[in-house]
């Protein structure tokens, strides 16, 4: 996905929570994500046993490989490896970017959340693919501590050299708002399982992300 120099990009996180909560099966959401054409997830689990996270980690690898697509595993780097994934997502308090890479190789994908402009800058200097920036609006699907964080957070850290995610709060009618403040990727939980058809719903966001 990086290497491809994609100038904007949906970035679905299949939290399992979140779908669990919706009435959706993870795999299904993420075979609907696959579908609709999405070629980046993040598998996110919070909550289950570390046996249940690898096993799904395992079926989503399988999956994304055949779309051409890649997997990125929420906090767990051992996850990652064990499965095949080819990406870690990690947050402030988890592991830092070189010891994630000593698990998963330097040819990973790896991305670090980011909440305020200290830990942007922090993030610019290491060896991480991307860094996240949010919550750019409110969310009620993860507890980072941080309230609604606005555009401007995405101006300060967009073209300082690594690709900027965005995340928290996003939905389709704000995809050109975040894009214009510089954001590469927009990542997505909820909105994508708003209409009970997170295929449809991906191929709109594709679709605004190429206007």
């Amino acid at each position: 996905m990086f290497a491809r120099g994609d100038a904007s990009f949906l970035y679905p996180i299949i939290d399992t929570g979140v779908c669990s909560a919706a009435g959706q099966d993870p795999a299904a959401v993420a075979d609907a994500c696959l579908a609709g054409g999405a070629r980046i997830l993040q598998l996110r689990d919070k909550t289950g046993s570390s046996a249940a996270f690898l096993a799904l980690a395992d079926r989503l690898a399988q999956r994304v490989r055949s779309f051409d697509a890649l997997l990125v595993v929420n906090d767990r780097a051992d996850i990652a490896r064990l499965s095949g994934a080819r990406g870690v997502h990690v947050g402030q308090d988890d592991l830092d970017i070189a010891d994630v890479r000593r698990i998963v190789g330097s040819a990973a994908v790896v991305g670090i959340s980011t909440h305020d402009e200290a830990q942007i800058d922090a993030a610019l200097d290491t060896d991480a693919t991307y860094v996240a920036v949010g919550p750019i609006f409110g969310t009620a699907t993860k507890d980072t501590g941080y309230s609604a964080r606005g555009l401007d957070l995405i101006r300060y850290a967009a073209n300082r050299g690594k690709p900027i995610v965005a995340i928290g709060g996003i939905a389709l009618d704000r995809v050109q708002s975040v894009l214009e403040a510089g954001a590469a990727g927009l990542a997505v939980i909820s909105d994508l399982l708003a209409t009970g058809n997170p295929e449809a719903r991906t191929r709109d966001f594709i679709t605004r992300l190429a206007k």
